[in-house]
């Protein structure tokens, strides 16, 4: 039960970083109008970087696909961890309004790193 449970949540986790990172390629999604300032200011930094936005959707893809793959959840759940990293502070420094989705998804990326912890224990010790 708990390896199926992990399966459907690492799925939706998954396509949600793949859709994130198609939509940094083929801007598929409707820009709010109602972003704020701050976050107007930082997307617009992110924009200069030619390069950024690429990369950042290539990670969501490749980790996305990788994540919900059993067999490599591991290394997708390191692939995406920087991009993470990124969306929380994001949503604590520029604008709060993304917070608790940003917590959740948090928690499902911690919650996979910790069921994979035995792959990561070369890494670490």
């Amino acid at each position: 039960m708990k390896s199926k449970i992990i399966f459907v949540v690492s799925l939706l986790f998954g396509l949600l970083f793949i859709n994130a990172g198609l939509d940094k390629f083929l801007h598929h999604m409707p820009v709010p109008n109602d972003i704020p300032e701050p976050l107007m200011k930082a997307f617009g930094a992110f924009m200069e970087i030619n390069w950024l936005l690429p990369l950042v959707g290539a990670a969501e893809l490749v980790g996305g696909v990788l994540f919900i793959i059993p067999k490599t959840r591991a290394l997708g759940a390191v692939v995406l961890f920087p991009v993470m990293v990124g969306i929380l502070l994001t949503n604590t420094i520029t604008d709060t309004s993304g917070m608790p989705i940003a917590l959740v998804l948090l928690a499902i990326h911690l919650w996979v790193i910790y069921e994979n912890r035995a792959k990561y224990a070369h890494l670490i010790g």
